[in-house]
């Protein structure tokens, strides 16, 4: 797979990333995350606080851990491929870094935990979708 497509799949992955993560923890679950932030408070940002380089820079960098590891390494090219696998990435990627966060900060709680992991495993599996979907539209 060329890198110019993998790069392209991966702002597509990044672009849904980041669109869902408006949507829903933006938005949806905005509150529930701030009534579930464990002991520690006023650790979420305003909107006018909003650091947008980071939040940019994580979304794409989401986006091309799919479309490296789709295109390189695992030569997945269909939505329902990509959708499993985006939600299996999802599930261990945020199980790993909320588990330890809660291990080691006073940020989270257990109910917010469970619940980001749920969310994270259902996003990745829909920008793991677009991103299997995005190699293999074009193949007959």
């Amino acid at each position: 797979m060329s890198n110019s497509k993998i790069f392209t799949a991966g702002l597509v992955g990044a672009i849904v990333a980041f669109l869902l993560g408006f949507i829903v923890y933006g938005n949806l679950l905005a509150e529930f995350f701030v009534e579930n932030s464990g002991s520690a408070s006023g650790v979420m940002r305003g909107d006018d606080e909003m650091q947008w380089i980071p939040m940019i820079l994580g979304h794409v960098t989401w986006g091309m851990l799919f479309a490296i590891v789709f295109g390189k390494w695992a030569n997945i090219s269909t939505f329902t491929t990509g959708a499993k696998s985006g939600a299996l990435l999802g599930f261990l990627i945020g199980a790993s870094f909320d588990l330890i966060q809660l291990g080691s900060t006073h940020i989270p709680n257990l109910t917010g935990i469970v619940v980001d992991i749920v969310v994270m495993t259902i996003v990745s599996a829909i920008v793991g979708g677009v991103v299997g979907w995005f190699f293999g539209r074009n193949k007959e």
